[in-house]
């Protein structure tokens, strides 16, 4: 049977596909042309600013209204920066700074550049609430653990970004900050009633949606109460009862992506995850970063071939087309008279850092960095203190493999800084740094999540709440080791 072409550009207009590589390949470029809705791009499409500006160029040419998207959250979760490390502080420091003037003229300058580069979908802010310290994928992305704080920095940043031009994407609905999974390799379960749902997880979003956000994402977490044993990003009684019956959103609902094992195990694949997300309300379908033609098409042709066997009505695919459509030509149209301010991340990152304990203004000390591991989300970044400093001597270790008695005798006289993210959970941190306290003077720089731990002999303990670059030279002045 011969494909209808009407169905099939309905089908593309509902998917926002991803490639590799510094230019668009033939296939990107030609689907945008036949009416798919937008691609992603990730830090493996980008060079430089003059190269991203002229890739995202060829793919505008293609068609108007083509929607190009990017996580461009700040912090620890950059794009535009992935070869040096952001020069924005990230959410949780904004939320410490307790400012949402601040945060609004952070998010406006990240608009503002997005913007000027031909980006014009913002998958952030990140708006979940934090309230478990070992949540291994939300952590520093989230501005904090209570709710109308978080709230009130949601809605300064979707009003910065939407200054510019750029449609912001408030994730991860209904609010991944409780979990210890990540939905990318699992699906996690927040086992709560809704009383706790709606005044823990929900005010965030509320909160956006009264500032006027033009699109929300839906988080490949499972919550009983509401989804059963499926994710919300396949649930009607969340996307369509919750957000747009009982918080009256209207516009675009976005899929995380459709690769993460969160929803593809609960789908069987991605093309049928594709439909699920669709019946349950979803507009705009990510499909995830390992992304080809085939598996674009084989997407599109799931979608087609769910509105002939009558597992999707044809009404519902028309209906995300509009709302896409919308969006789309809502970026085409903004007002872009705030524009962005140079540096305004660096201030921001240095008043957010906090110091326990008494810092030693006198010998330089050995910096110790402890390798970790990167989230899926952050990718590969450049972190610590090692561009930022002022020759002092630096060694990165593995804690669980660290030799004490080596890095004590590296040291000498010299009083030591431990530096790591989230170090109350690296295996064998915490060991290592309460043994190097045992002779030296030791001071701990926490640029993850911190928890309530504290190493019993060390002399100061300071926490960045993030580890952009940003938050890297924030942490070298504080200590007063800063080139």
């Amino acid at each position: 049977m011969s494909t209808d072409p009407g169905l099939r550009r309905l089908a593309l207009g509902t998917l926002l596909s991803a490639f590799r590589g510094e230019q668009a390949p033939r296939w990107a470029v030609d689907l945008l042309a036949e009416g798919l809705a937008g691609h992603v791009l990730f830090g493996f499409n980008i060079v430089d600013r003059d190269q991203l500006a002229a890739l995202n160029a060829s793919l505008h040419a293609a068609r108007d209204g083509v929607l190009i998207g990017i996580d461009e959250e700040g912090g620890d979760v950059t794009r535009l920066a992935h070869r040096s490390g952001s020069p924005y502080p990230g959410n949780a420091a904004l939320g410490v700074l307790g400012d949402p003037a601040i945060t609004r003229r952070v998010y406006r300058t990240i608009g503002a550049e997005l913007d000027e580069l031909g980006l014009n979908l913002n998958l952030a802010p990140t708006v979940d609430v934090n309230t478990a310290d070992d949540n291994p994928i939300i952590g520093t992305r989230s501005f904090g653990a209570d709710p109308q704080a978080v709230a009130a920095h949601a809605a300064a940043a979707v009003l910065g970004l939407q200054s510019a031009g750029v449609a912001a994407c408030a994730k991860h609905f209904p609010g991944h900050g409780a979990t210890l999974a990540d939905s990318h390799l699992e699906l996690p379960t927040v086992d709560i009633d809704l009383s706790v749902l709606r005044g823990r997880e929900l005010p965030p979003f509320v909160a956006a949606i009264e500032a006027g956000i033009k699109s929300i994402m839906t988080a490949h977490i499972r919550v009983p109460a509401l989804t059963g044993d499926a994710p919300a990003t396949f649930s009607r009684a969340v996307l369509v009862d919750l957000l747009r019956g009982d918080l009256g959103f209207d516009g675009v609902v976005v899929t995380d992506a459709l690769e993460m094992l969160g929803a593809a195990r609960h789908a069987g694949s991605v093309p049928a995850g594709a439909v699920l997300a669709l019946s349950a309300g979803a507009d705009l379908l990510c499909v995830g970063a390992d992304v080809d033609e085939a598996l674009t098409l084989a997407c599109a042709d799931e979608i087609v071939a769910a509105v002939r066997d009558g597992r999707l009505p044809v009404a519902r695919l028309e209906e995300a087309v509009a709302r896409v459509t919308a969006l789309a030509e809502w970026t085409r149209q903004g007002d872009r008279t705030d524009r962005e301010e140079p540096g305004v991340g660096y201030p921001a990152a240095l008043g957010a850092v906090r110091v326990e304990g008494k810092l030693d203004a006198g010998t330089p000390p050995l910096i110790v960095q402890l390798e970790s591991e990167s989230s899926i989300a952050a990718g590969r970044v450049p972190w610590g203190l090692g561009p930022h400093v002022n020759g002092t001597e630096q060694v990165r270790v593995v804690a669980d493999q660290a030799d004490a008695a080596q890095l004590r005798a590296r040291a000498g006289a010299r009083p030591i800084v431990v530096v790591g993210r989230n170090v109350h959970r690296l295996p064998g941190a915490r060991a290592l740094v309460e043994d190097l306290a045992e002779t030296h003077a030791v001071t701990v720089v926490e640029m993850g999540w911190p928890s309530s731990w504290r190493p019993a002999k060390a002399q100061a303990f300071i926490t960045t709440w993030g580890a952009s670059h940003a938050n890297g030279r924030a942490a070298a002045q504080t200590l007063g080791l800063a080139a």
